[in-house]
């Protein structure tokens, strides 16, 4: 891309742009994810078959993730931005259009693959306003998206409360989500690539440092899947919990993450990416040892909440590092983000394949030996920690750019 300068008040106005953009795409995600039940009803789905059906998601965001950088250099990033948010949101309304498996399974598929391109798009625009500030703002930025995920399924509680029709519903919120992404989308940086610059293949392998931070990141968004969709059960068939307890243990889990990524950036500029992995991968490892040795539901549930405050600013971090490894940010995010999506597709079939076989406690000390591999393994992002170096000082100076 072209080293377009902007003033400090057009850097600081795209941050909180490329916020909001991070916020709309994690409320399509909180929509769908509270009428799951409704749309395996209207297709008349088994568990099985809605299991299936869902991992199209991952499959369509794995295969689609590598266009993002040919897109944003076809047309610049942010009306790329702008289109592949709209694609995102606008795909909301499919699942709950689909009367039957095959047609949800195409649906997932094109779901999972707009998510994943606007996915990658808004976390390179995400590290190039970073490197322009010169101080961490990943952290914050996926805070937003949970806090985005979290507005989302709220409204979405209410709607199926309500017993409305989800294919209303998601009209609705695919509407409402898509004006407030375009409007935001207006102030994001437009990075247009340069006269000689060779556009990026349409699918490239990623770089190998991709593939060293995906695998922290593979550690990281293993144990947030397993928490996520585990924690609850564990709650209720080891401890004897009830379905409220339970409930809340996942509910507790999703919130220490939020409030920990929204609040990670001061500590990622303080003490610096690799020590605040490091210090995260102890934190998870703690906490997964505290779930396996609990006997109480209590012990359990501080167990999953110190899970979930370990972990929460790993994968953000991951983001960064892979956008500061080389000169192309988006295929190196995108390699990062297929290995990211793998992990969270594998974990909770694999959490209940151990279980099965052996018992949960099992499942938990796998989670919490990848959990401390965090820590061993976080020096390589390293690269997150130089955070771009002479071009920072170069790309602060205030010399005005386009304006939106």
């Amino acid at each position: 891309m072209s080293d377009v300068t902007y003033t400090p008040d057009e850097v600081r106005r795209a941050r909180y742009a490329v916020a909001a953009v991070f916020a709309v795409h994690g409320a399509v995600t909180g929509s769908f994810a509270t009428r799951v039940p409704w749309v395996q009803d209207h297709a008349s789905l088994s568990a099985g078959q809605l299991g299936f059906a869902l991992a199209f998601t991952a499959f369509g965001a794995s295969c689609a993730m590598p266009l993002a950088g040919w897109i944003s250099h076809r047309f610049g990033s942010r009306t790329a931005l702008r289109g592949l948010l709209a694609l995102w949101t606008l795909s909301l309304v499919l699942p709950s259009v689909a009367p039957n498996l095959f047609t949800l399974c195409l649906a997932m598929f094109t779901y999972g693959a707009a998510a994943g391109m606007a996915d990658v798009a808004m976390n390179a625009l995400g590290v190039e306003v970073e490197q322009r500030l010169g101080k961490s703002i990943m952290s914050g930025l996926h805070g937003m998206w949970s806090a985005g995920a979290l507005t989302g399924s709220a409204a979405g509680t209410l709607a199926a409360h309500l017993g409305s029709d989800a294919r209303l519903h998601f009209a609705l919120a695919a509407a409402v989500l898509t004006l407030l992404g375009f409007a935001a989308c207006a102030w994001v940086l437009d990075l247009q690539p340069a006269e000689d610059e060779e556009p990026p293949p349409r699918f490239a392998l990623p770089p190998r440092s991709a593939l060293l931070i995906g695998a922290v990141g593979f550690c990281a968004v293993f144990a947030e899947g397993a928490s996520l969709d585990w924690s609850a059960v564990f709650l209720r068939d080891r401890m004897d919990g009830s379905a409220g307890l339970a409930a809340a243990s996942t509910t507790g889990f999703m919130l220490t993450m939020a409030v920990a990524r929204i609040a990670g950036d001061a500590v990622v500029n303080r003490f610096g990416a690799v020590r605040t992995v490091r210090a995260g991968g102890v934190l998870a490892g703690l906490g997964g040892l505290l779930v396996v040795l609990a006997g109480h539901p209590a012990a359990a549930m501080a167990g999953f909440a110190l899970m979930g405050l370990g972990i929460a600013v790993v994968v953000p971090l991951c983001f960064a590092a892979a956008g500061h490894a080389g000169p192309n940010p988006s295929q190196a995010i995108a390699g990062v983000a297929t290995i990211t999506y793998t992990s969270g597709l594998i974990a909770p079939s694999l959490i209940g394949g151990v279980a099965q076989a052996t018992s949960l406690v099992v499942s938990f000390t796998v989670v919490t030996v990848l959990a401390c591999g965090l820590a061993v393994f976080a020096g390589v992002l390293r690269t997150a920690e130089r955070g771009g170096g002479e071009q920072v000082s170069q790309r602060a100076a205030a010399v005005p750019g386009p304006r939106p």
